[in-house]
C-alpha cells in the first residue's frame, strides 16, 4: 500500500488535479489519497474569520473569492452533466460556512471550536472535488471523510492525537475496503464528540503519516511543487541540486533551518516505523525527487545541504551577576516558554558571563518584555544587563549526519564567510556535529548562500601536488590523514591530493605520479635519494606542477630560509614550524608579500593552536574590518598538561618527562618550559592583528630556576628538574592555597606583549582547561566585552598533522 499526499500546490488548479489523477491512475497498488485545501482557499478562510471577527463586512468579498474558485475548478474539471450534483453539494457546505461567518460577525467572537469548523471546509470541499473526478475517470475511487477515523483531544485547532483509538479506527475500516484509491481530507479530525477539530501547522503531511504508520505503508508520497529537497533555496542559489537521497536526521535538520517542503513534527508517525518518504513534484511527476530514510544505503557526503531561516532576532543576556548562579538558564528559558516563544538558536560563553539564544522577529518584543520583568531585581542591581535584542538578522546552517568524521568542515565554512565579508554574530553547533549553524547580517544571506554553495557543492575535480619535507612524529600522522581520506576528497570533495615528494633530515624521494602512502616509508629508506633542500627546491621547480604546496612539518631553522623561493615560484607554502612567522619582522612581512604578489597562500594556522582555527578565525576578523584590541591565552598544550597533570602525587621532572613521550613537548622541552614557544605565537598572533612587534619586545617572565635556564643540553635541563623540584613544588603550593591553578598565560594589549606563569582563580574561563587544551579569548572593536573564544585541543600529533591537512586543503580553495 502507498500513501500520497498531495499539497495545496499540488491541487492548486483543475489543470493540476487532472495530473493528480493521471499520476494515481498509473500505479498498480491499493494507494490512499490525502489532499490540503485548492491552493489558497485556507489562507482566504482564515482572512475570512478574522475579518468577521473584527466586524469587517469584506468577509462577505472574501467568502465570494472561496466560492468563485471551487466554481471555475468544478466547470474545468467536469461536463455539464456531471456538474449540477457537484455544485449542489458545495453550495450546501458554503452556505453552513457562511452562516457560521455571520454568527462570528454578529457576535465579534471567534472561538477555538468555531475556527476549527471554518478551515475544515477547504479540505471537505477539495477532497469531494478530487475524489469525484477520480471516478468520473473510471478509477475505482471512494471518498471517506477522516473525521470519522482520526480521534483528538478538544483541543479543536492544534489537536492530540488518540493513537490507539485512530489506529484502530484506520485498521478496521481499510480490512473491508475493496477500493483500489481511498481519499481522504488532510489535516481534519474530530473529537470523541464527533466536533470537528484540526492538527494544526502541517496538518495533512500529518494526516498523511498517520496512514502510513496504521496501515504499514510500503512508501510515504509528499507531492509539491519542487522536485524534492535541494543543496540550498533554489530561488536564492542557481547552482542548488536536488538531493537523491538523505536521512530522516539531515531532513529534519534542513526543514527545521527552513526548507518548506516538509514539517518536521508532522512526519513523526512515519518515521516512528521507518516508512521510507519520499518528496516529489506534482508538476514534474518523472522528476526523481528525495528518498527519505533510515540512511543505512546513504553515501557518506561530508554536507548534505545548506540552509537558512530569515527574520531572525539575536537576544543576549549578560551580566556579572549571571557567573556561577544556578538557575539562570532555567528562568531566562522558562521565561520564553510561558509565552509561547519557540527558541531556534542557542549559545552560551564557557564564562557564564552571557547567554546568547535566537528567535523569531516577530517574538522579539514579547520576549524582551518577558525577561526583563523576569530579571528585574538583578537588572535594579546592576547584576544582569537588560535583554540585548538585534534585528534583521538570519540562521545559516551547513548540514549534514557525517560531517563529525571530516576534518576542517567548521574551518572551512567560517573561513569561506569571511573571505565573503560575511560577519557571524554568534556560532552553534551540537554535539552530534549534524549541523553548524551561524547567524549573519540577514542582509548578507544570499552571498553566504551561494559562497557555501560554491565551496561545498563544486564539481570541478582541483589537483593538489604535496612537497613534503619533514615525515617524524607529525608528518607521519598527516600522511596516515591524507592516505585515509584521498578517495573521499576526490569522490565527494573533488580534490585530488597526491605527495609527490618527501624528505627527512636523511633521504628524499620525488614520484611525479604520486607516492603511494600505503608504503611510503620503506620506498624513502629503499628508494630515496640524499637529502638536500637545495636540490628539493630545484626538483619541485622543475616539475613545475600546477597547485604545487610545500610543507614544512620540521622545528628545523634551515627550513624557513626556502620560502621565499618556493613563494616567488607561486608554490604555496604551509608550515606547522614557527620560525619563520617569529623571526624578525621584515622577513614576516616579506614572506606575506610575496604570497600576495605570487597568489601563492602561506599558511600557518599549526603555529599557534595546533588544529584549533585561531589564526584562520583572526583573519576573517581583521579581513571584515574589525580591530583587534587585546588578547588573553593559555597558548602552549605542553604547558597546560604539564601543569594540568603536576599534582602531590608525581614530581615536575616525572611529568615532564610524560609530556615528552606523549609527543606533546617539542624535542628539546626547553623551548616549551623556557616560555619561548608561547613568546612565539603570541607575537604571531600580535603579528597577524597588525603590530609590527619583535620577538624581544615580548616580556617573559619565566618560571624556570637559573641553573635549568644555564643547562648546556637536554640531559642538563632534565636533570636540574629533579634537583629543583622544590621550587616547583612551592610554585604549586602558592597557586593551590589560593584556591588558584597554575597557567601558562599570554596576552597582547595596547601594542605589548607577555607571557608568564599565572595563578587562575574559579570565575575565570582558563580555570578548568584541563589536559592539553588551548583557548584564546580575542577582544576586538566588535566583541568588546564579550570575546570571541576559541577553545580546544592544543598538542599532540594528531590534531598538529589535522591543522597541516586543513590548511592543505585550503590551498585549493585560493
Amino acid at each position: 500500500m502507498i500513501v500520497s499526499k498531495f499539497g495545496g500546490t499540488s491541487v492548486g488548479s483543475a489543470k493540476n488535479i487532472k495530473k493528480i489523477i493521471q499520476i494515481i491512475g498509473d500505479k498498480n497498488k491499493k494507494t490512499i489519497v490525502v489532499v490540503s485545501a485548492l491552493g489558497g482557499i485556507t489562507n482566504l478562510l482564515i482572512e475570512a474569520s478574522d475579518l468577521a471577527k473584527d466586524g469587517n463586512k469584506k468577509y462577505m468579498d472574501v467568502l465570494e473569492k472561496i466560492q468563485n474558485k471551487h466554481t471555475e475548478t468544478i466547470e474545468e474539471l467536469f461536463g455539464n452533466d456531471d456538474q449540477k450534483h457537484i455544485h449542489t453539494f458545495i453550495s450546501k457546505k458554503l452556505d453552513l460556512l457562511k452562516d457560521m461567518l455571520k454568527s462570528v460577525f454578529t457576535l465579534n467572537d471567534l472561538s477555538e471550536k468555531s475556527l476549527a469548523k471554518i478551515v475544515s471546509t477547504g479540505e471537505i470541499l477539495s477532497s469531494f472535488i478530487i475524489a469525484k473526478a477520480m471516478k468520473n475517470k473510471g478509477l475505482n475511487a471512494i471518498l471517506k471523510d477522516s473525521r470519522s477515523l482520526i480521534k483528538t483531544n478538544e483541543n479543536y485547532t492544534d489537536a492530540a492525537v488518540n493513537f490507539d483509538l485512530t489506529y484502530e479506527n484506520i485498521n478496521t475500516y481499510f480490512l473491508n475496503d475493496e477500493h483500489d484509491i481511498t481519499v481522504l481530507a488532510g489535516f481534519i479530525s474530530s473529537d470523541d464528540e464527533g466536533e470537528t477539530t484540526t492538527l494544526g501547522r502541517g496538518g495533512s503531511d500529518y494526516t498523511a503519516a498517520i496512514y502510513a504508520n496504521a496501515l504499514d505503508a510500503e512508501v510515504l508520497e509528499i507531492w509539491t511543487d519542487v522536485s524534492g529537497m535541494f543543496t540550498a533555496n533554489p530561488k536564492l542559489v542557481k547552482q542548488a541540486k536536488p538531493i537523491k537521497e538523505i536521512s530522516y536526521q539531515e531532513a529534519m535538520e534542513l526543514s527545521h533551518f527552513g526548507a518548506k517542503v516538509i514539517f518536521p513534527p508532522t512526519i513523526q508517525p512515519a518515521l516512528n516505523k521507518k516508512i521510507p518518504i519520499i518528496i516529489k513534484n506534482t508538476l514534474a511527476p518523472n522528476e526523481e525527487g528525495t528518498l527519505i530514510h533510515k540512511g543505512k544505503s546513504i553515501k557518506k557526503s561530508a554536507v548534505k545541504g545548506i540552509s537558512h531561516i530569515d527574520d531572525i532576532a539575536l537576544l543576549t543576556l549578560e551580566g556579572n551577576g549571571m557567573i556561577g548562579v544556578p538557575g539562570i538558564s532555567k528562568r531566562l528559558f522558562e521565561a520564553l516558554s510561558l509565552h509561547l516563544i519557540n527558541v531556534k538558536f542557542i549559545t552560551q560563553a564557557s564564562s557564564e558571563h552571557s547567554i546568547c539564544f535566537a528567535i523569531d522577529l516577530a517574538d522579539a518584543t514579547k520576549a524582551k518584555n518577558a525577561i526583563d520583568k523576569q530579571f528585574e531585581f538583578e537588572i535594579f542591581q546592576n547584576k544582569v544587563n537588560p535583554l540585548i535584542v538585534e534585528k534583521d538578522l538570519a540562521i545559516i546552517a551547513l548540514i549534514g549526519d557525517n560531517m563529525k568524521s571530516h576534518q576542517g568542515i567548521s574551518g572551512k565554512m567560517f573561513s569561506e564567510l569571511g573571505n565573503n565579508n560575511v560577519n557571524i554574530r554568534a556560532i552553534a553547533q551540537g554535539s552530534t556535529e549534524k549541523n553548524i549553524s551561524a547567524v549573519i547580517a540577514k542582509k548578507d544571506v544570499k552571498k553566504a548562500l551561494n559562497s557555501l554553495h560554491s565551496a561545498f557543492f563544486e564539481n570541478q575535480i582541483k589537483s593538489i601536488n604535496l612537497f613534503i619535507v619533514g615525515v617524524g612524529n607529525v608528518g607521519s600522522k598527516l600522511l596516515d590523514q591524507i592516505h585515509q581520506q584521498q578517495s573521499y576528497l576526490l569522490k565527494k570533495l573533488h580534490i585530488d591530493i597526491k605527495v609527490i615528494a618527501l624528505a627527512n633530515s636523511r633521504k628524499m624521494l620525488f614520484d611525479e605520479k604520486g607516492i603511494n602512502l600505503s608504503s611510503w616509508a620503506k620506498a624513502l629508506d629503499k628508494k630515496g635519494e640524499k637529502a638536500d633542500l637545495d636540490i628539493f627546491y630545484k626538483k619541485t621547480k622543475q616539475l613545475n606542477l600546477r597547485n604545487s604546496v610545500f610543507v614544512d612539518n620540521t622545528a628545523n631553522n634551515d627550513v624557513p630560509e626556502q620560502y621565499t623561493k618556493y613563494l616567488k615560484d607561486s608554490v604555496a607554502v604551509v608550515a606547522c614550524n614557527k620560525i619563520a612567522c617569529s623571526s624578525n619582522i621584515e622577513n614576516y612581512k616579506k614572506l606575506k608579500f610575496l604570497a600576495r604578489k605570487y597568489n601563492a597562500p602561506f599558511l600557518f594556522e599549526t603555529n599557534v593552536g595546533a588544529g584549533l582555527p585561531i589564526i584562520d578565525t583572526l583573519n576573517n576578523l581583521i579581513a571584515s574590518g574589525d580591530e583587534v584590541t587585546e588578547i588573553q591565552a593559555v597558548l602552549s598544550g605542553s604547558l597546560n598538561f604539564i601543569f594540568n597533570k603536576y599534582d602531590r602525587n608525581t614530581s615536575f621532572y616525572e611529568v615532564v618527562k610524560q609530556a615528552g613521550i606523549e609527543g606533546y613537548t617539542e624535542p628539546d622541552p626547553r623551548i616549551d618550559l623556557s616560555g619561548v614557544d608561547v613568546m612565539r605565537k603570541i607575537l604571531i598572533l600580535a603579528r597577524e592583528s597588525g603590530n609590527e612587534m619583535e620577538l624581544e619586545e615580548i616580556e617573559n617572565h619565566s618560571f624556570l630556576p637559573q641553573s635549568s635556564l644555564d643547562a648546556d643540553s637536554v640531559a642538563d635541563f632534565m636533570e636540574t628538574l629533579k634537583k629543583e623540584e622544590e621550587h616547583f613544588k612551592s610554585l604549586r603550593e602558592a597557586a593551590e592555597k589560593e584556591g588558584c591553578r597554575l597557567k601558562y598565560v599570554a596576552e597582547y594589549k595596547n601594542g605589548k606583549a607577555k607571557v608568564g606563569l599565572q595563578h587562575i582563580a574559579k570565575d575565570h574561563p582558563f580555570y578548568n582547561l584541563e589536559g592539553k587544551d588551548n583557548i584564546v579569548l580575542f577582544y576586538t572593536n566588535r566583541y568588546k566585552e564579550q570575546p570571541l573564544i576559541i577553545k580546544g585541543a592544543g598538542a599532540g600529533a594528531d590534531v598538529t598533522a589535522s591543522g597541516i591537512f586543513g590548511d592543505i586543503i585550503r590551498t585549493g580553495n585560493k
